[in-house]
């Protein structure tokens, strides 16, 4: 079966940076779409970030524009998110997911992804 393992959560201050990592295994197409996603206390799960294990293609929600850079690793089937310029709002459980049939090379619908990590913490505090 698919499985995907966030980790690198955790708490932190305001103004400091995180890395979040996502391994995946279990799949074998060459052709696929990483995504990062997140839910805020109290609120409804958003996309944060996206990229194309094709053409390296990068797609950012406007509330993290700017300050999160998604990256992937084709070689270890990893994605990764570095967190930056951290504010409270910020904190989230934040969910890797990854699309194994990608019709569009950039997208954060969430029903493009077919299989979801459990997520990790990041608490930030003030």
């Amino acid at each position: 079966d698919v499985q995907l393992q966030a980790s690198g959560g955790g708490l932190v201050q305001a103004g400091s940076s995180l890395r979040l990592s996502c391994s995946a295994s279990g799949f074998t197409t060459r052709d696929y779409n990483f995504g990062w996603f997140r839910q805020r206390p109290g609120k409804l799960r958003e996309g944060a970030a996206c990229i194309s294990n094709n053409d390296g293609t990068t797609y950012y929600a406007d509330s993290v524009k700017g300050r999160f850079t998604i990256s992937s690793d084709n070689a270890k089937t990893a994605v990764y998110l570095d967190l930056n310029s951290l504010v409270p709002e910020d904190t989230a459980r934040y969910y890797c997911a990854i699309d194994l049939y990608p019709s569009v090379r950039q997208t954060l619908t969430e029903g493009y992804y077919d299989y979801w990590g459990k997520g990790t913490l990041v608490t930030v505090s003030s």
